[in-house]
């Protein structure tokens, strides 16, 4: 252990107290959905948890993780591998079913490939040409893209786009050039002309490649109207609680639309609708306020960071939160297109939870060991 008094006096304490913030919100969500209390309460054991592991995490130096990364990264890989063996819960083989709870591999090794790519990066952070040739980003594309290749099997698109946001942010920091940035655009944008040009000529082929269910949540997401109590029925109801939160909310002991099951998986994808309804404008704007705090405040602890290590480890997370914060919201307001991503330290779920403490956790280790060893 390496947790010292003059470690406690720079622990981020502002950051502690956003995550406080954030399991207020999240109780109010859960027992406003039809999941009721009890989740809730369930959820509140989950919070207690998180925070046992976020202090576990700070007795030891955070080079403790850029050691273990590669072997953490294989015994990812590893469970990844092993989920597909599983029995397929929701059409998906994402889960092991542990009994008494759910344990989803893709949320662990969000930090787990984070780490990899971290240490990875922070080997050649001294070589100027780090990233001046293309075929230099090959390496770091592949740490990324296994698991983003397993997880899209499973099938998980959204969890898939979380470690797109993770991988770009990480390149932004290390100093991609712009020329490879637009040859990342030109592919993107030569894929999308491709699909589109399948879909007007080639449809039998196009939809081995998209699957019915997520090009219906494209259609469905431009005009929901086209099945207002079908497959546009979960984003119209949203748009409605939200609307019909005004500008304060219905208050929080007042039944409403996802109390009584109107809002589909109102606990967990679409807890902001729930918040937005309970709350209002207002309480979902302070929301915001809080994740655009805890994003400014891990920004500063990657500007601060000792090392290369932690500086990208830290941008790693804020691509990973900002970009899920973004979809999840943006996906019950109609500004993205539905997916499974739940709200971060917000959504039921405790493999999710712990892993996002685990990883603030690492984030804060790197913030309270910003300091130079000094010798008096």
């Amino acid at each position: 252990m390496d947790l010292e008094k003059r470690h406690l006096k720079t622990v981020d304490w502002t950051i502690i107290m956003i995550l406080l913030g954030l399991g207020i919100f999240s109780y109010l969500g859960i027992s406003g959905s039809a999941a009721g209390i009890e989740k809730a309460h369930q959820q509140v054991v989950w919070y207690i948890v998180g925070f046992a592991v976020l202090t576990c995490t700070l007795l030891f130096d955070y080079r403790l993780f850029h050691n273990m990364s590669y072997v953490l990264y294989a015994i990812g890989l590893i469970l990844l591998i092993g989920v597909f063996q599983t029995k397929p819960i929701n059409n998906t083989t994402s889960w092991y079913d542990l009994g008494p709870v759910l344990f989803q591999p893709s949320e662990p090794m969000k930090l787990f490939t984070i780490l990899t790519v971290a240490r990875y990066m922070a080997k050649r952070a001294d070589d100027p040409d780090q990233f001046y040739y293309l075929y230099k980003l090959i390496p770091v594309a592949m740490l990324v893209g296994v698991p983003l290749l397993l997880i899209l099997i499973q099938p998980d698109l959204g969890t898939a786009l979380v470690y797109t946001g993770m991988l770009a942010t990480m390149l932004i920091v290390g100093g991609i050039r712009l020329k490879h940035v637009m040859y990342a655009a030109g592919l993107v944008g030569s894929f999308f002309a491709v699909m589109t040009l399948l879909y007007q000529y080639k449809q039998d082929i196009f939809f081995k490649i998209i699957k019915p269910y997520q090009w219906d949540r494209i259609i469905f997401w431009m005009n929901p109207d086209l099945e207002a109590m079908g497959r546009g029925f979960q984003l119209k109801q949203a748009l409605i609680a939200i609307g019909s939160g005004q500008l304060f909310g219905k208050g929080i002991d007042t039944p409403t639309q996802a109390s009584f099951g109107w809002v589909p998986v109102g606990e967990s994808d679409f807890i902001f609708t729930v918040i937005a309804e309970k709350l209002g404008f207002v309480g979902a704007g302070l929301l915001m306020i809080l994740f655009f705090f805890l994003i400014y405040r891990m920004i500063r602890i990657a500007m601060e960071a000792k090392d290369p290590f932690g500086a990208y480890v830290v941008a790693g997370v804020v691509g990973m939160l900002t970009f899920q914060v973004f979809e999840n919201i943006g996906m019950t307001i109609q500004l993205m297109p539905i997916t499974g991503i739940p709200l971060p330290f917000i959504s039921y779920g405790g493999s999710s939870l712990i892993t996002n403490f685990l990883i603030i956790g690492v984030v804060v280790n790197i913030g309270m060991r910003k300091d130079k060893l000094r010798f008096d």
